[in-house]
């Protein structure tokens, strides 16, 4: 498997390091793309890689699937030229279907030419049991509260804990676009945009960020909390996220799926 990775940041260097390191992973990265020459350039000779900031050419690469690893502005632009070139994408900006049309047309695309798009799951875990549970469309409420520092928030780290929003994901992902990409998935795996409420919470006491689900239904119950350790190069990226993202790579070629 021949990988292309669009992002120069430390989810792209993450991803680098894992796949160089791993000797039992059956795949390499060929091409980077990014619009930060400099930070590009020192990725390409630590792993020995090519860099481009021409998009063409990168398309061009010889590869099978493209990373997203840098913003939903990038998936705006670049989803459906990946797809309709034959590769598959993984996209870790989930945020960048907000607007579900947008999600609609990629997906018929990917139909359309034989591709896989692929959501990770980013920095929560239950999404399993919602697509089960919500099979028969027996699913009636499913929320998640996420707490995180102000600082992660961008805001004055002597701030009182304070809820910053509750309403519905879609309002969610257009609030905080790069803090609760995970509100997104959990609603496209459950009941939807619209009906999957989420609240926001800024806690100067926590040292992790902390995301809570909560889910009733025709099968019963369901409260999983995960405490997300960062990742040690950016605190406001959850290690989690990334390493979804890893394990998607890693699964991509299995015979034997596990799990929905």
């Amino acid at each position: 498997m021949k990988i292309g990775i669009i992002g120069t940041g430390n989810i792209s260097t993450f991803l680098l390091d894992q796949v160089k390191e791993n000797n039992d992973f059956d795949g390499e990265v060929v091409a980077i793309f990014g619009r930060n020459q400099e930070a590009g350039m020192q990725l390409s000779e630590r792993f020995g890689v090519e860099f481009h900031m021409d998009f063409e050419k990168f398309l061009e690469s010889p590869m099978d699937i493209v990373v997203e690893a840098a913003t939903g502005e990038a998936v705006r632009l670049y989803a459906k030229d990946i797809l309709g070139s034959d590769k598959d994408l993984i996209v870790s900006s989930v945020g960048a279907f907000s607007e579900i049309q947008f999600l609609d047309e990629i997906s018929a695309l990917t139909k359309k030419n034989g591709r896989h798009l692929y959501l990770p799951s980013g920095a929560i875990g239950g999404l399993d049991l919602l697509k089960s549970a919500n099979a028969l469309n027996g699913l009636k409420r499913v929320q998640i509260t996420t707490r995180k520092s102000p600082a992660s928030l961008g805001m004055d780290g002597d701030c009182p804990e304070e809820v910053l929003f509750e309403g519905s994901a879609r309002e969610a992902i257009q609030r905080f676009p790069k803090n609760v990409n995970v509100a997104l998935v959990l609603a496209l795996a459950s009941i939807g945009v619209e009906r999957t409420r989420v609240r926001v919470i800024a806690d100067p006491a926590i040292a992790r960020n902390t995301h809570t689900i909560e889910a009733e239904g025709s099968f019963g119950n369901m409260h999983l909390k995960v405490e997300n350790n960062p990742m040690p190069t950016n605190p406001k990226t959850s290690l989690l996220a990334a390493l979804s993202i890893l394990a998607a790579l890693q699964n991509k070629e299995d015979s034997v799926k596990i799990g929905s």
